[in-house]
């Protein structure tokens, strides 16, 4: 496995570990938006640029339900 992958495997599972655990902190929902950011950029690296626009979409969605995070 090349380093472009192993960025690519580390970015998609940090943002499903952060996905899965948003309920339990904003800070998770942070996590996700940033882990979304690096998927992001794998996708434009690895040549797949409609992945790596999806993400960008994902990560300014993630960003701005950090910022309006409410705790329950």
């Amino acid at each position: 496995m090349d380093a472009l992958s192993l960025f690519g495997l580390f970015a998609v599972t940090a943002m499903m570990a952060c996905y899965a655990l948003e309920h339990k902190s904003r800070w998770f929902v942070l996590g996700f938006a940033l882990s979304c950011g690096l998927g992001s950029v794998y996708g434009f690296l690895q040549g797949a640029w409609p992945f790596g626009v999806v993400e960008v979409v994902w990560m300014f969605v993630a960003v701005h339900r950090w910022m309006t995070y409410k705790s329950n």
